[in-house]
């Protein structure tokens, strides 16, 4: 591994460039997956039979975590119980696909499908298989194993699901990662832990790991399905101009401070929700060209707005962009 000069140990490269010139590229890749298997970990890839053999990784370290990309003519990858047994790797992996071709896999039982811009989460102690094109381009964040199962139960329920390239945590990670990768090497024990903490919370919120699963599995027995029914009245109701938490409080009969205790344990408030919801669904709308002959009043409207200066206004603080823009 070869650290990127100007910025001592913060990137480390690993490119079949730096191989000897004089090798044919089948010579060149079995060099290559050699040292990938020493120095990475053990994982048997197949290459273009139409290319030529390129690879290169880049690993830049947060604490306990590893931001990494790969690139070339990597066509297909398989980690198998031998591969597993023989480097003991256990942690997580988030796979971002960042080429133009489908990198599509299967792990427990589940196949996977991840195109441009998606993503899906897998884990390095269980078999695992990935092909894609003649040339690939993916990026991995990789977890150990304790470090997201301490923050998220269940986090192997998440496994091998596709996450959509339009999932808002998803951008925010990639940004988030791509900011660490260009600037120096994290030194503060505090900024470390800080940076760990702010992507494992992204990925929770981009797999699903966290939110409103999380939520509920916080909570037990009758309050966790009083939490599940009001959560449920809320998505059923919210385009309601007149839904309250005395309302929902009422059809459930509960009293309104208990409504408002349960929801604030998840650190969400009735209004909050509401708003959310509402602003989802107008942003699906706008988005429909099948609504293109709707004002944006009129959408407004059936999203539970009554009062369309504050929709706009709402609506830009939280997608960055005007309603007409939107569309």
């Amino acid at each position: 591994m070869v650290e990127k000069a100007g910025c001592p140990l913060q990137k480390n490269v690993f490119s079949s460039a730096d191989l000897p010139p004089h090798l044919d590229h089948r010579a060149r890749f079995a060099l290559w997956q050699d040292i990938h298997v020493a120095e990475i970990w053990s994982v048997e890839y197949t290459i273009s039979e139409r290319l030529s053999f390129e690879a290169a990784i880049e690993a830049t370290a947060v604490g306990s975590l590893v931001l990494g990309q790969m690139a070339g003519t990597i066509r297909h990858a398989s980690r198998k119980a031998g591969n597993i047994a023989a480097d003991g790797r256990d942690g997580y992996l988030l796979l971002v696909n960042n080429g133009d071709t489908v990198l599509s896999g299967t792990q427990i039982g589940r196949d996977y499908h991840v195109g441009k811009g998606e993503a899906a989460l897998v884990s390095a102690s269980e078999a695992l298989q990935m092909t894609g094109g003649d040339s690939n381009v993916w990026a991995n964040v990789v977890l150990p194993r304790a470090v997201l199962e301490n923050a998220f139960a269940h986090i192997e329920d998440r496994l091998a699901l596709t996450v959509g390239a339009d999932n808002e945590a998803l951008g925010m990670l990639k940004r988030y990662c791509s900011f660490l990768e260009a600037g120096p090497a994290l030194v503060s024990p505090d900024l470390i832990g800080h940076a760990t903490e702010t992507i494992v919370d992204l990925i929770g919120l981009a797999t699903g790991a966290k939110g409103e699963a999380a939520e509920l599995a916080g909570l037990r027995g009758l309050r966790a399905a009083r939490l599940q029914a009001i959560l449920q009245k809320m998505r059923d109701n919210f385009a309601d101009p007149a839904i309250s938490a005395q309302g929902v409080a009422g059809q459930l009969r509960l009293s309104v401070r208990y409504v408002h205790d349960l929801l604030q344990e998840t650190g969400v408030s009735f209004a909050e929700r509401i708003l959310e919801l509402r602003l989802q669904r107008a942003h699906r709308m706008l988005r429909d060209r099948h609504n293109d002959r709707m004002r944006i009043s009129e959408i407004a409207l059936l999203s539970g707005f009554s009062d369309v200066s504050y929709f706009n206004r709402c609506f830009r603080r939280r997608f960055g962009s005007t309603p007409g823009s939107a569309r």
